[in-house]
């Protein structure tokens, strides 16, 4: 199967994984800006969040109503075997290019 994903998606996937299954839009968002000093809007992360549930590499679930959302919501995104895979497949493409120019 060849997947292609691209720098923001697989940022977005590593901090699913950092979240550990609690990861949302927000969580997400100041994951990435964290770790990677890269600021980005609401938008592009829940796009990306999107398309990637289309993928089928990653999965979410409603979590349980909280007083701070007046009782809405969060939806939760975690990982899917199939986004673990993908991504380490990407991973592994990315440093296999590189591997020979950094030795």
């Amino acid at each position: 199967m060849s997947v292609h994903l691209g720098e923001f998606e697989q940022l977005v996937l590593l901090a699913l994984i950092r979240l550990d299954r609690e990861g949302y839009g927000v969580s997400v968002r100041d994951e990435i800006a964290r770790r990677t000093g890269r600021e980005t809007d609401f938008g592009t992360v829940y796009t990306t969040l999107a398309r990637l549930e289309d993928k089928g590499f990653v999965s979410s679930r409603l979590g349980d109503p909280t007083p701070e959302r007046g009782g809405r919501r969060k939806k939760l995104y975690a990982l899917s075997p199939l986004g673990r895979a993908a991504l380490a497949r990407s991973l592994r493409l990315r440093c296999g290019l590189l591997r020979d120019q950094l030795a």
